[in-house]
């Protein structure tokens, strides 16, 4: 048990101190998201939109994070990453308490569309600091860091989330995400001071690719939207499904919401570590994660027994520990050709895409369809996202020979 301790602590070697500051404080600002995987539940219960209209209202979540994913790459090309993340989480902050306020439809709307707009500004400023930050044989691990820190946040975020809705109410959770996003701006200002801090990984172009024109940068981008889609049910869709068909209470969808966080903390790190050393290529891995991921809603089909919902937890919580972080990498490897601004936001921007279709249209289909209808499409789109993944894997494989 010691060596196995201390072979986990080891993955977390050589990792510089600034990559530790913005781990920690993306674990205070994830900490309080707990009202992204309830907001499709506190739309349909505590303001009584219909599931169509929820439907809606995620999508204006994905126009939001489309376009603060856009500004935020070219205001991180033009004025820096440190202003555009102390920026967008303290404002962020802000209008996550104001956010509750909202009660109508077009209201809500607006609101979902300015909060995402500010809030996603931080994303491809992360990225391209975490590529100043990291020595290059360090990048994945320390991607795998931050998304580390995300999921310890995050799975303790649904369990208190679920406490402070079945004692409060769901205004709670507003108040204590944007608190959290002041506090983790504040902590920035205060340890991570960019005139001090030790660049390890100078990137200099002076005649830089345009994201636009890297044709294989744009099919992986496909396949990640795609994955987007399939991943992102499981903070709409899934939430009702849990509720409506599994008759799951608030705390329950919270714990097993969180046993994902719980999972990719224990294990993300060492398994990263290991499948560095593997023959297999970032795309290689990444079709494996989308394949996971589509299989964990497929088998929820299966039967209507409820332990059925850990087992799909599982699967797709293995599936995005192989995904994300080496798609983060293939991204950050590509952004070396150009700007890197502006890759890192195409590549968040696929995300927000996902966010734009993945919650309406997994809605839209469980409302019309069923959500057995509605498991089997996804996975069909999940296999889709791995074929793409393995046909492009194969061109640039031949590409380098």
């Amino acid at each position: 048990m010691k060596t196995l301790f201390n072979n986990y602590l080891n993955t977390f070697k050589g990792l510089s101190k600034e990559v530790w500051w913005l781990a920690l404080i993306t674990l205070i600002n994830r900490a309080g998201t707990m009202v992204i995987p309830f907001l499709s539940l506190y739309l349909k219960e505590d303001l009584h939109f219909s599931i169509g209209d929820v439907g809606w209202i995620m999508s204006a979540f994905g126009f939001g994070s489309v376009a603060g994913s856009w500004l935020g790459g070219k205001l991180t090309d033009k004025i820096g990453y440190y202003k555009v993340m102390v920026g967008s989480l303290f404002i962020s902050g802000l209008l996550f308490i104001a956010l509750q306020l909202a009660n109508d439809f077009a209201t809500v709307c607006f609101g979902v569309f300015v909060v995402m707009l500010t809030a996603d500004a931080f994303r491809p400023a992360i990225f391209v600091a975490l590529n100043a930050y990291s020595k290059p044989e360090n990048k994945i691990r320390s991607l795998t860091l931050i998304r580390l820190a995300i999921n310890l946040g995050f799975s303790a975020g649904p369990a208190v989330g679920g406490l402070i809705i079945t004692g409060l109410s769901y205004a709670g959770l507003f108040w204590v995400d944007g608190i959290t996003c002041i506090l983790a701006a504040l902590l920035m200002i205060q340890v991570l001071n960019p005139k001090k801090a030790k660049v390890l990984d100078t990137i200099v172009n002076d005649n830089p690719t345009s994201a636009y024109k890297d044709k294989a940068f744009l099919v992986f981008l496909v396949a990640m939207t795609l994955f987007g889609i399939v991943f992102l049910q499981y903070f709409s869709t899934i939430p009702i499904y849990y509720k409506d068909v599994h008759k799951l209470s608030e705390l329950e969808i919270g714990m097993i919401l969180g046993l994902n966080g719980f999972l990719i903390f224990i294990f993300e790190m060492p398994l990263i570590k290991w499948l560095e050393h593997t023959r297999y290529t970032k795309l290689g891995l990444m079709f494996f994660g989308a394949l996971l991921t589509g299989i964990s809603l497929f088998v929820l089909n299966l039967t209507a027994w409820s332990g059925v919902l850990i087992m799909g937890m599982l699967l797709m919580t293995f599936g995005e520990m192989v995904a994300f972080p080496f798609s983060n990498a293939f991204a950050a490897d590509r952004a070396k050709k150009g700007n890197q601004g502006e890759y890192m936001a195409l590549y968040s921007i696929s995300f927000s895409i996902a966010h734009i279709f993945g919650h309406n249209a997994g809605l839209q289909m469980a409302n019309g369809l069923g959500f057995d209808t509605t498991w089997y499409i996804i996975s069909g789109i999940a296999l889709v996202c791995a074929l793409i993944l393995f046909s492009l894997n194969k061109h640039l494989i031949k590409l380098k020979f």
